[in-house]
């Protein structure tokens, strides 16, 4: 991009929060600041997570700490999501067996259900968020009520959680294993890449147009695509270059960026796919024996290029490079071989 703000194309903005605006508890370089921003140019922001394991009101008052202003009415998240689906369904005052953080048995209770931990309570559904003394004998739990007939939801199945430690098992792992015990998947899963969340969000644009920022391709970009809304894939978290160029058509984001930076920095963000493979001050070539990036310019639009090549051509082999700049391009984008 060049010359315009990304951020002046939009007129709601919604966040992704861990590896987007903060790493487990601190705040990602520049994401305070970008928040600012965009309050001061009088956009809308709202936040959508998958983590079950706080309530809105403990997101807003978590994001404040931070420096980021946050209302609880900004915030959705796959625990109230799911608990609402369930109260809507099942009478006043039904027993749903909780495997997850208080949070989500907070929204449970808030819900109208009942809130219980064995499935000697008879539960008629069970419920499974991230929470991190999850263990064992919540899972056995969960079989046993499960194969008593309980209806099976999922706040969210994302595989990891980002960490300063790198990736680390989130909610998507623990269902596995039960999914694993019972030879099934869950009844529902709520949390994205189901497009509610996201869809609720952009009912709050007033017609304007809504981008979703997110560092995940596998919940955040495919959600958005599932919900029709225009995405901004950050590399801060989760998801990286090589498995951007590797992504199928659903988990394909519109922009892509260092950080949120991009919002307002036109040389901090691409559009991806570039419309051509020679873009930018990039040449890839593809030979049979791979692809070779040549040229120089910023490792973005070497990025964008590359995807050109790769969601449409699916070359094989190693990826060179034929010159030191895009050498130095590759390092960059955690592509060198």
């Amino acid at each position: 991009m060049t010359g315009e703000r990304l951020a002046d194309g939009y007129a709601l903005v919604v966040f992704d929060l861990d590896g987007v605006i903060y790493l487990i508890d601190q705040p990602i370089p520049g994401a305070v600041e970008t928040v600012a921003r965009l309050h001061s140019a009088g956009r809308a922001v709202a936040y959508a997570t998958n983590n079950a394991s706080r309530r809105a009101a403990d997101v807003a008052d978590l994001l404040t700490g931070m420096g980021v202003r946050a209302r609880p009415e900004e915030v959705l998240t796959s625990a109230a999501a799911a608990a609402q689906l369930l109260g809507e369904r099942l009478p006043a005052g039904a027993p749903v067996l909780v495997v997850g953080a208080e949070a989500l048995r907070s929204e449970i209770s808030e819900a109208g259900l009942k809130p219980v931990s064995t499935a000697d309570d008879s539960p008629v559904a069970v419920i499974q968020g991230y929470g991190p003394q999850v263990g064992w004998a919540d899972l056995a739990e969960a079989a046993v009520a499960v194969r008593a007939g309980a209806t099976w939801v999922a706040t969210n199945t994302d595989r990891t959680l980002p960490s300063g430690r790198g990736p680390l098992p989130g909610n998507g792992a623990l269902v596995a294993a039960l999914a694993t015990a019972l030879g099934r998947d869950p009844d529902e899963i709520v949390g994205k890449p189901a497009p509610e969340l996201f869809a609720t969000a952009a009912r709050r644009a007033d017609g304007g147009r809504t981008l979703v920022v997110g560092d995940r391709l596998d919940t955040d970009i495919e959600g958005a695509n599932r919900a029709g809304l225009d995405s901004l894939l950050v590399l801060t978290g989760v998801s990286d270059a090589a498995e951007l160029l590797a992504a199928p058509p659903q988990r394909r984001p519109t922009y892509v960026s260092w950080d949120l930076t991009g919002l307002f920095d036109p040389t901090e963000v691409v559009r991806v796919p570039a419309p051509q493979a020679d873009e930018g001050g990039w040449h890839v070539a593809v030979g049979a024996d791979g692809w070779e990036l040549a040229g120089s310019g910023r490792p973005l639009d070497a990025l964008a290029a590359l995807c050109a090549v790769a969601w449409w051509r699916h070359p094989a082999g190693p990826l060179r490079s034929a010159s030191p700049e895009a050498a130095k391009a590759l390092e960059a984008l955690g592509l060198a071989s």
